[in-house]
């Protein structure tokens, strides 16, 4: 199932990765939302191509997107697209390479395919319910992922821009078996822990919303890990509050959601 879908959002995700370097190279303008929250003409334009792009194939299917009008008619569909343009957009003003283009698909509530492209790298991490997570490189053909089965000597990845004091308190908390911090930027930090190159990130306060975590949370349950909220249950998606006002840690297994 959604195959189609699925080779759809690819190439969707490979126009908005090519349209982002081209602003990433020659130049761009950043200006603040109405939430203070930066926005370049890469974000914009790469939102209308996806948009395009996909309704083009799927013109019943309704939208969710960072930079368009949510005017709650998604509400009544059961195929939603949900859609970062750009995420990590301060790293992409910082130019580190790590930002990324999120496109989730919805039915029901529930994410059932997901592809995460990395414009600067042209690395893509996709999955379909129940068919497994992958990663496809320039150098190699699609590789199925699986995150690792550590419980100790663990591997924790945080936010370069957004690392609040509960966030470091709760690491140092568990300093026994959480020996190592790195800072990634955008998704790729539950990319990393998908591929098995870490095991733990926590977003413990609010500022994330739906576009952020829809399309990486069905890669990571599909490469064998969890994306919970405090209580263990999963996020449910299409909502009518977008923000995700409660916690949620990204993890390889749930021994190790140290709280």
């Amino acid at each position: 199932m959604y195959q189609e879908e699925l080779k759809r959002m690819i190439e969707a995700s490979k126009l908005a990765s090519d349209n982002i370097m081209k602003y990433y190279r020659s130049g761009f303008h950043t200006i603040l939302k109405e939430d203070n929250s930066p926005v370049t003409e890469a974000d914009k334009t790469s939102d209308v191509l996806i948009r395009d792009y996909l309704s083009k194939y799927f013109p019943t299917y309704a939208f969710l997107t960072e930079e368009s009008k949510d005017d709650k008619s998604r509400l009544l569909n059961d195929y939603v697209f949900i859609v970062d343009p750009l995420d990590g957009t301060e790293d992409f003003i910082h130019k580190d390479d790590e930002f990324t283009v999120n496109i989730a698909l919805c039915y029901k509530h529930e994410i059932v395919v997901g592809v995460i492209a990395v414009p600067a790298t042209g690395d893509i991490y996709y999955a379909v319910k129940n068919e497994g997570a992958f990663k496809f490189s320039r150098e190699n053909l699609a590789e199925k992922i699986h995150v690792s089965d550590k419980t100790n000597n663990l591997t924790c990845l945080r936010s370069v821009h957004h690392f609040a004091d509960i966030e470091k308190e709760t690491i140092e908390k568990h300093k026994d078996k959480i020996t190592n911090v790195v800072k990634k930027g955008s998704s790729l930090k539950a990319c990393l822990i998908a591929e098995g190159k870490a095991e733990i990130s926590y977003r413990l306060t609010q500022g994330t919303k739906e576009r952020d975590t829809a399309a990486f949370d069905i890669i990571v349950r599909e490469s064998g890990g969890f994306v919970v909220k405090l209580d263990k249950t999963q996020m449910k998606y299409n909502r009518e509050e977008v923000r995700n006002l409660e916690p949620y840690i990204i993890v390889n297994k749930l021994e190790n959601l140290l709280i």
